[in-house]
């Protein structure tokens, strides 16, 4: 049995000292810690000397510390406030992202509108033939486009509002049916 715990010990011994060369710290055996080494002009700080402290300072230091019924009101009121704003900052923040995310759908509600109202102007512009309609115009309604003396032409320069304070006058503004037949 000794010759086992023997063994048994010399082989804890080499798995311990294998695991200590493997590691690359150092330990110290025991309590003793070692002095530190000397540095020259190196000087350890100096402790004051404790001054005496009067008996009307060490009132007065009593006196700050004590809280009275005032302060602990004012504190609360500024904490009561403190968090009355806090809370508005987040409700604030909340209703900014509510918005922001609303923009954000109407947003692309309004893209789709667009192309959408864009498709179906292309549709109808396609479905439109100009030259049927001139042939329409020209064959069964008897229309004719304008000669030189029936186009006035005149400058507007304020815009494209117009008001008119009289009537046009007849001859060679408007073509009456009889005179666009010569």
């Amino acid at each position: 049995m000794a010759a086992r715990t023997s063994a048994r010990a010399r082989n804890a011994y080499r798995a311990y000292d294998r695991n200590v060369s493997h590691s690359r710290q150092m330990y110290v055996y025991g309590n003793a810690v070692p002095k530190p080494e000397y540095m020259p002009g190196y000087q350890e700080p100096q402790r004051r000397a404790s001054r005496t402290v009067s008996r009307q300072v060490k009132q007065n230091r009593k006196n700050a510390m004590h809280i009275n019924r005032a302060y602990v009101v004012f504190l609360a009121i500024a904490a009561v406030m403190a968090l009355v704003v806090c809370v508005n900052y987040v409700q604030l923040r909340s209703e900014l992202t509510a918005r922001s995310k609303n923009i954000t759908v109407l947003q692309e509600r309004l893209a789709s509108m667009n192309e959408e109202n864009t498709t179906k102007y292309n549709v109808i512009m396609d479905s439109v033939n100009l030259e049927e309609i001139r042939t329409k115009a020209m064959d069964e309604l008897g229309m004719v486009y304008a000669t030189e003396n029936q186009i006035v032409q005149y400058d507007n320069p304020s815009g494209d509002y117009i008001t008119q304070y009289e009537d046009i006058p007849e001859e060679g503004v408007l073509a009456t049916s009889l005179d666009a037949e010569d």
